[in-house]
């Protein structure tokens, strides 16, 4: 057979595709049906609104806040704030700078009554807050959600009820028009039992809930929140709250902006209208579904640190602020010490934050991958290079450094992560506690190594470790008291001295094995003078990691020393505390060494 590659009107392959793989294209790539029972779900019902605005905006202040960490955020919590955990959330709150704070469902239970009076009766609150309570639209209920609210400087009662069709029809079995009436005889009964109840000396506002708004019809939310208005009367110097929820969130964030813009648009008396925005996080979109709402014409935000509350959550008013700041907008709020913010909560509600959160999570300033942490090495010394060329500090300059949105300090925390790449989790409820109680301020690892000794006591014992057990557990594991007397060796004294060769000499006397000893030995430094002591008695150690800090100010301070050692075959932490700082880290290696053989 004769072959015409050369011949003119023969195709000829070219060299050049000879063993290409096939290109990708989309008829490549085939999805299959699931099967999974998609005809039992109906889709989200759109708006007509063409001439839409609020694409164009953009977010240029900050919203009012409301915090619901108290209420909603609480309610969600597999076991609710005790009183003191309440107080706790609420201080920080109002250290953060939220100025309005929903405390509580007063009508729902003793506890919550006497929270909210317990806070108004100790004057915890800034004559700057204003408080809220959440009531249902029943006579006997919204008595006492005003009753708890006697001698409070600013307060608002948060009435609601569900308006969709579903609970028109399942759970209320009424008419449009008797479901808009349980929300008008709900608002005149606020009014009158304000009135009758709250004296001049209590600002009082008053906010309505179309609950379900999301589902609910627009015209029909519409009609409900006109009937509220006309009987508390909005003008100047009498706002009232609309607050539009997404109970459960059912659709887009753009669907959720359309819904706003519409409201907005169609509500009269809107210069008197605080109009709020509540999302919930079912559909994993809270934070755009809050955005966007602001920008189609919201005036107000309420939500949970975090993204606490029922189901997926709260919108988290934590990612919403700081995204306000990485866009160089004040959100109003104090987010610069995160780390304290976040083991706050996580005592509070008996929680973890998860390690990859937005802006809070233990590993969000961390590159594990090497080409990022070259990028992220190379985009700080191109920071502090453009800084020092127009005669300014890092912090007078544009941030830009790769994959950090924005300066991890800024919020409190360290570059170590971003340079060593070894960030640990940590368990911040249990850091919380040791901090807060006893200023000990443990480094990451070595929270991590705790947590275990407290998960296992939580297993082997269930329920809640209160803050005792938590510093006794410490205390057996890392300090041991004269009631509770453990490990091999047991400091007695300790002097140095510097040698002829410049190196410090050490001479501990110590109990070891239940016999008083002395041990010498020399190095550059205590700590390896030490080490070098231990060895005359077959202890070998080296040194990790180390940590000290003042446990308060003034000249009578005590030292906390953390070390991490390697003995043996084992890595473990050490502490010590004493008046003398020397004498603290001796202590934490003794204590590292003395764990080890437990």
């Amino acid at each position: 057979m004769t072959t015409h590659s050369d011949t003119p009107g023969h195709s000829q392959t070219p060299a050049s595709a000879v063993g290409r793989p096939t290109p990708l294209t989309a008829a490549t790539v085939t999805q299959r049906p699931s099967g999974m029972p998609i005809h039992k779900y109906g889709q989200y019902e759109a708006v007509d609104i063409p001439d839409r605005t609020w694409p164009d905006n953009r977010i240029t202040v900050a919203p009012r806040w409301l915090s619901t960490d108290l209420r909603d955020g609480n309610q969600a919590l597999i076991d609710p704030m005790s009183p003191a955990r309440k107080r706790e959330m609420f201080d920080l709150l109002v250290r953060m700078g939220y100025k309005e704070i929903e405390v509580g469902f007063p009508s729902s239970g003793q506890t919550d009554f006497d929270f909210v009076r317990s806070i108004i009766e100790e004057g915890a609150i800034p004559e700057d807050v204003t408080i809220s309570v959440l009531t249902q639209a029943r006579e006997e209920l919204i008595e006492r959600t005003v009753e708890s609210l006697r001698g409070a400087h600013k307060a608002t009662v948060h009435l609601y009820n569900a308006t969709a069709p579903t609970f028109r029809r399942v759970v209320f079995r009424g008419t449009r028009e008797q479901v808009k009436q349980i929300a008008v005889d709900g608002t005149r009964l606020v009014v009158e039992y304000a009135d009758k109840i709250l004296g001049d000396e209590t600002v009082f506002g008053y906010q309505y809930s179309p609950e379900i708004f999301t589902d609910t019809e627009l015209d029909f939310a519409l009609e409900v929140c006109e009937g509220v208005m006309d009987v508390w009367q909005p003008e100047e110097g009498r706002e009232i709250i609309l607050n539009l929820p997404a109970t459960v969130e059912r659709s887009t964030p753009s669907t959720h902006a359309d819904r706003f813009e519409w409201m907005s648009r169609h509500l009269s008396r809107r210069e008197h209208i605080c109009l709020s925005v509540h999302p919930h996080n079912d559909r994993g979109t809270a934070v755009a579904a809050a955005e966007l709402a602001i920008m189609a014409g919201a005036d107000r935000i309420e939500g949970c640190l975090f993204g606490q509350g029922e189901r997926t959550g709260n919108v988290d008013l934590v990612t919403l602020g700081m995204n306000l700041f990485s866009q160089g907008v004040d959100p109003q709020i104090d987010f610069s010490q995160i780390d304290e913010i976040r083991r706050t909560a996580e005592y509070c509600n008996q929680m973890e934050v998860h390690p990859r959160h937005p802006y809070a999570g233990d590993l969000v300033y961390t590159a594990f991958s090497g080409s990022h942490q070259d990028a992220i090495k190379k985009g700080f010394e191109a920071l502090e290079a453009s800084a020092a060329e127009q005669g300014k500090t890092v912090d007078e300059v544009e941030w830009a450094v790769p994959y950090l949105p924005i300066d991890p300090k800024d919020v409190g925390r360290s570059y170590e992560a971003v340079i060593r790449v070894n960030s640990q989790s940590g368990k911040g409820g249990i850091a919380y506690v040791l901090k807060n109680d006893h200023n000990l301020d443990l480094p990451r690892r070595m929270q991590i190594e705790f947590s275990k000794t407290i998960q296992a006591k939580t297993d082997a014992e269930g329920g809640e470790v209160t803050p005792g057990q938590i510093w006794a557990a410490f205390q057996d594991e890392y300090l041991p008291t004269d009631d509770n007397r453990w490990g091999r060796i047991a400091l007695s004294s300790a002097q140095t001295s510097t040698t002829s060769e410049g190196t410090d000499a050490l001479t501990v006397e110590a109990v070891v094995d239940g016999a008083e000893t002395v041990l010498t030995g020399t190095g550059n430094g205590p700590l390896a003078a030490f080490f070098d002591a231990l060895a005359s008695i077959d202890v070998d150690v080296r040194l990790l990691d180390y940590s000290e800090h003042t446990l308060s100010e003034g000249a009578a301070s005590q030292a906390a020393a953390y070390i991490e050692c390697a003995i043996g075959g084992q890595v473990l932490w050490g502490v010590g505390i004493d008046a003398n700082i020397v004498r603290a880290s001796l202590k934490a290696v003794v204590s590292a060494v003395n764990r080890a053989r437990r």
